[in-house]
C-alpha cells in the first residue's frame, strides 16, 4: 500500500479533527487506464472503537485473526459501489492492513484496505468514475479523494462529491491504446512484417522442391 509520502492529491482534504464518536473513511482512488486503485483507511473514535472491534472479533478473544479480519474487510468492500460510465465494477481486495486491538480501543488504530477493480475495454475520450461508500452511515464520516495519475494516458478532471463525501464522481479523460499497451500502428507493423516472413519461407520451400525435382 502506499505511504503517506508517495500521495499526491488532487483536491485536498477538509481540515478537520477526527472526533471520538466518529467511524472515519477516507478513500483514494487511482485511475489507471486499465483498472481502478482503491485505498480505504478506516479508524473508529475512541468511543465507538471497542463496539467495533467487537464486530471484528467473533470470538472475543482479545485477538483479530486473518479469518475475523478478511470477513470484516468483506463487510466494507461490500458496502462500497464503484462504475464506470454507469456500469458496474467488481472490487477484489488486494491487500489488508490490521492495527493491534489495544491501538483500536484506544482510537488510535487504522484499519487499511487496498481493492482494485478491472476496467472493461474504453475508448478514448471521456469518461465518469462514480465510487460510493455505504459502510456504517450511522455514525461515519467520509473523506474521498483522486490521486493525482500515474499513467500519462488519463488526465483527470473535475471531482464531484456529495455533500458528505459519501459519494465521488470522478471525470478524466483516457488517451486509450489497445488493451495490450501496445500502440495499433506498432501491432499492425508487426503483422505485415509476420507475414512477409511466412510468404518468404514459402518460396523458399518451393525453390528447394523444384530444384529437387
Amino acid at each position: 500500500m502506499a505511504t503517506a509520502a508517495g500521495l499526491v492529491v488532487l483536491a485536498g482534504l477538509p481540515a478537520r479533527a477526527h472526533r471520538r464518536d466518529e467511524y472515519l473513511q477516507a478513500a483514494r482512488i487511482n485511475v489507471e487506464p486499465r483498472r481502478i486503485a482503491l485505498e480505504l483507511d478506516v479508524t473508529p473514535g475512541i468511543a465507538i472503537a471497542t463496539a467495533v472491534l467487537a464486530e471484528i472479533d467473533r470470538d472475543h478473544d482479545g485477538r483479530i485473526s486473518e479469518i475475523e479480519g478478511r470477513a470484516y474487510a468483506g463487510l466494507i468492500a461490500n458496502a462500497l459501489t464503484l462504475e464506470i460510465d454507469e456500469r458496474p465494477l467488481q472490487l477484489e481486495l488486494a491487500d489488508l492492513r490490521w492495527p493491534t486491538p489495544s491501538a483500536l480501543t484506544r482510537g488510535e488504530g487504522v484499519i487499511q484496505l487496498a481493492l482494485t477493480a478491472t476496467l472493461p475495454a474504453l475508448d478514448s475520450g471521456r469518461h465518469f468514475l462514480r465510487y460510493r461508500n455505504d459502510n456504517h452511515p450511522a455514525d461515519s464520516a467520509y473523506l474521498a479523494n483522486a490521486l493525482a495519475p500515474s499513467s500519462p494516458e488519463v488526465a483527470v478532471g473535475a471531482q464531484r462529491r456529495d455533500t458528505d463525501q459519501r459519494e465521488l464522481t470522478i471525470d478524466y479523460t483516457l488517451d486509450a491504446h489497445d488493451a495490450a499497451g501496445v500502440p495499433p500502428l506498432l501491432v499492425a507493423g508487426f503483422i505485415a512484417e509476420v507475414v512477409a516472413i511466412v510468404g518468404l519461407g514459402l518460396v523458399v520451400r518451393r525453390l528447394r522442391r523444384e530444384r529437387t525435382i
